[in-house]
C-alpha cells in the first residue's frame, strides 16, 4: 500500500471517527443553542445597548454607582459563602456514615437524604416559615415551658435566613460527598492505623484528602446555586435581607427595566463564572461528572495540595496528642478507623433530624380543622386536603406540573442519551470545554435563565404556552439527566459492544439491542430525576408562565405571599407522599444496578 493511500485511509478513519463523535452531540448542542445561549446573550445585550439602539455603559455606570445593588451582591456573596461552608462542613459527618455503613443501612439513609432533597426549596421553605415564625413550633414549645416573654425573633432577619438556606442545600451536599467517599479504599485506612497512626491523623491525612474532590464539587455548586436564589430570603428575611436575585424580579416585574436588569444579571453571571473558573483551573470540571481529572497541574494547584498537606498533618497530629491524653485516663481499646468514629452516629441523628424537620411540621397541620395555623394544631381533620381535591385551581396546576414535567424529562432525556455515550466512549481535544457547556443550566443561576426565556419568549409570542414551559424546563433537566446517563455508561462494558461489532451489528441494532436494554435502569432513574426536576421548578414557571397559566409551585408560591394557611400545608404534604415514592424508585433503581 502506498504512502498516499494509507494517507487517505487515515484521513478518511478519522473523518468517520469525528463525525461519530459529533452527530450525536448535535441535538442536545443545537438545543442549548437556541433555548439558552441565545436568549442569555439577548437579555446581557440589553445592558448596554438602549432602546433607539445604540451602545451606552449608562446601566453599568448605574449599577456601580448605587449603593444598594452593591451591598445586596455584598451580602448574596456573604450568605453563598456561610451557606456553602457550613452546609458542607455539617453534612460531612453523615456523608461518611452512608459511604462507610452497610449495604441496608446506607440505602435507609439515602433515602431519607432524597427526600427533602426532591422536595424542593419552596416546600422546606414554608416548613421553616411555619417553625420560626412569631406563633411558630419553636416559639410555642419555648412559651410551653415558661418563657412567656422571652420568644426569639427567628424570622424576617438575617438569622433565618440563614437556617432556611442551610436546610435548602445540606442534601445536594451530602449526596455530592457521598459519591466521592464511596469510592475511598477502606484498606487504605486500616494501613493506616496497622502503622501507628490514630483515628485524627488516619482522618485527616488519609480520608479527608482523598474525600476532597467531592467536597469541593458540593462547595462549589451550592455557593452557585445561592447566588440565584430568592424563595427563602423572600420568605424568611427582612428588608435588610434583599439577594441579588430579588433584585433582578423587581427590575423585571416591577419596573420593566431590561437593560438596569440585564446590567445586574451580568454581574451576576460574572461572579458565578469568575468563581467556576478557578475551580475548573484547580481540579478540572470532569469532577463535577463524577470523572477523573485530566491529570493537569498548575502553579496554584500545587501550592494549595502543599499548604492542604502541611495543615492537615499538624491537625491530624494535634487529634492523635488529644486521643492519647483521653486513652491514658481512661485506657481505651486502640485505634479504629475514622468510620466507626462514636460520635459519627449521634452527629448524623442530629443532622438528619435538622434536615426533616420541616417536612415533619408540615404534616400534622396539614390535618387540623383550624382555618389558622397554630402549634400544636387543633383538633383532627381532612377538610384541607377535601378542599384541595375539589378545587378547580389545584387541579388544574398539578395537572400541568406532571404533564410539563414528563415532557421534559423524555425530550431532556431523548436529546442526552446520545451524548452520553458519545462523551463516555472516548476522550476527544475540547471535552472538557463541552462538558462546561453541557452543565451550564445547572450552574449558571436559574434567575438569569427565567429571565432571558422571559425576554425571548415575549418576542415569539411563547409567554404563557405550554411549549415554552416545556422547552424552559427541558433546559434545566439536561445536565441532572447526563450526569445520571454518564454514571450509568461508566459501569458500561464496552466489550458488549465489540461483541456485537463482531457479529455484524449496526450502530443502530447495537444501540436498540445491546447498549439501551443494558442501561435501562440508568435511563428510568434519569427520566425520574429530570421529572422531579421538572415538577418542582419555581423559578422559570415565575416568568415564562407569565401570569396566564400556573404549575403547582408556582401556585403554591402565589399563595404563600397572599396568606398562610393549612391548605398550603396539606399542598405540601400532598408533593411530599408523590416525591417520596419517585424518590423511592429511583433508589432502588440504581440500588439494583450497582448490585
Amino acid at each position: 500500500m502506498t504512502t498516499a493511500t494509507l494517507k487517505h485511509t487515515h484521513k478518511a478513519r478519522s473523518l468517520h471517527i469525528g463525525s461519530a463523535y459529533v452527530l450525536p452531540l448535535a441535538p442536545v448542542l443545537l438545543f442549548l443553542i437556541v433555548l439558552f445561549i441565545v436568549p442569555v446573550v439577548l437579555l446581557l445585550s440589553q445592558s448596554v445597548i438602549t432602546p433607539e439602539g445604540t451602545w451606552s455603559t449608562h446601566n453599568f455606570v448605574r449599577l456601580l454607582s448605587s449603593s444598594s445593588y452593591l451591598k445586596s451582591l455584598s451580602l448574596t456573596l456573604k450568605i453563598s459563602f456561610w451557606t456553602a461552608l457550613i452546609s458542607v462542613g455539617l453534612s460531612y459527618p453523615l456523608a461518611m456514615l452512608i459511604a462507610r455503613s452497610t449495604r441496608s443501612t446506607a440505602s435507609i439513609l439515602t433515602l431519607s437524604i432524597l427526600v427533602p432533597y426532591w422536595a424542593g426549596v419552596l416546600m422546606r421553605t414554608f416548613g421553616w416559615y411555619l417553625i420560626l415564625g412569631r406563633n411558630g413550633v419553636l416559639n410555642s414549645l419555648i412559651k410551653s415551658v415558661g418563657f412567656h416573654d422571652s420568644s426569639p425573633q427567628l424570622i424576617y432577619n438575617y438569622s433565618g435566613v440563614m437556617i432556611g438556606m442551610i436546610n435548602a442545600y445540606m442534601p445536594l451536599a451530602v449526596l455530592v460527598m457521598v459519591s466521592a467517599m464511596k469510592a475511598i479504599d477502606s484498606r487504605l485506612l486500616s494501613a493506616s492505623a496497622t502503622l501507628g497512626a490514630g483515628r485524627g491523623r488516619t482522618f485527616w491525612q488519609v480520608y479527608f484528602p482523598l474525600s476532597m474532590p467531592g467536597l469541593v464539587s458540593a462547595l462549589l455548586l451550592i455557593f452557585i446555586s445561592s447566588l440565584g436564589t430568592f424563595v427563602t430570603p423572600a420568605l424568611l428575611g427582612g428588608v435588610g435581607e434583599v439577594m441579588i436575585a430579588q433584585a433582578i424580579i423587581d427590575q423585571v416585574q416591577q419596573v420593566l427595566d431590561w437593560g438596569f436588569a440585564g446590567a445586574v444579571a451580568t454581574l451576576l453571571l460574572v461572579t458565578t463564572l469568575a468563581i467556576f473558573g478557578l475551580y475548573s483551573l484547580t481540579f478540572g470540571i470532569e469532577t463535577l461528572t463524577g470523572q477523573r481529572a485530566t491529570g493537569r497541574r498548575n502553579r496554584w494547584s500545587t501550592l494549595g495540595k502543599q499548604a492542604g498537606m502541611r495543615v492537615t498533618s499538624l491537625l491530624g497530629g494535634w487529634c492523635d496528642s488529644v486521643e492519647r491524653m483521653v486513652e491514658r485516663h481512661r485506657r481505651a481499646t486502640p485505634a479504629v478507623p475514622a468510620s466507626r468514629s462514636p460520635f459519627l452516629w449521634p452527629l448524623s441523628v442530629l443532622i438528619l433530624l435538622f434536615l426533616i424537620a420541616p417536612i415533619i411540621v408540615l404534616v400534622p397541620i396539614s390535618f387540623t380543622s383550624s382555618s389558622f395555623i397554630q402549634w400544636p394544631p387543633q383538633g383532627f381533620s381532612g377538610r384541607w386536603y377535601l378542599s384541595i381535591l375539589t378545587s378547580d385551581v389545584w387541579l388544574r396546576a398539578a395537572a400541568r406540573s406532571i404533564a410539563v414535567a414528563v415532557l421534559a424529562a423524555v425530550l431532556a432525556l431523548v436529546i442526552t442519551v446520545p451524548a452520553a455515550i458519545a462523551i463516555t466512549r472516548r476522550r476527544h481535544v475540547g471535552q472538557e470545554a463541552l462538558i462546561g457547556l453541557l452543565l451550564a443550566p445547572m450552574i449558571v443561576p436559574h434567575i438569569l435563565l427565567a429571565v432571558a426565556l422571559f425576554f425571548t419568549f415575549a418576542k415569539l409570542d411563547m409567554v404563557g404556552s405550554d411549549l415554552g414551559l416545556v422547552l424552559g424546563h427541558t433546559v434545566i433537566c439536561i445536565p441532572y439527566t447526563l450526569i445520571t446517563l454518564m454514571a450509568t455508561l461508566s459501569t458500561y462494558d464496552r466489550r458488549l459492544d465489540q461483541a456485537a461489532d463482531v457479529l455484524g451489528a449496526t450502530t443502530l441494532q447495537r444501540l436498540r439491542f445491546v447498549t439501551l436494554p443494558v442501561i435501562r435502569s440508568g435511563l428510568v432513574a434519569a427520566f425520574l430525576i429530570g421529572f422531579v426536576t421538572s415538577f418542582e421548578e419555581l423559578t422559570i414557571a415565575m416568568f415564562v408562565t407569565g401570569g396566564l397559566s400556573s404549575t403547582l409551585p408556582k401556585q403554591l408560591w402565589s399563595n404563600m405571599l397572599l396568606a398562610v394557611s393549612p391548605e398550603l400545608a396539606a399542598v405540601s404534604t400532598l408533593m411530599l407522599c408523590f416525591v417520596f415514592v419517585v424518590a423511592a424508585i429511583v433508589h432502588v433503581m440504581r440500588r439494583d444496578k450497582t448490585s
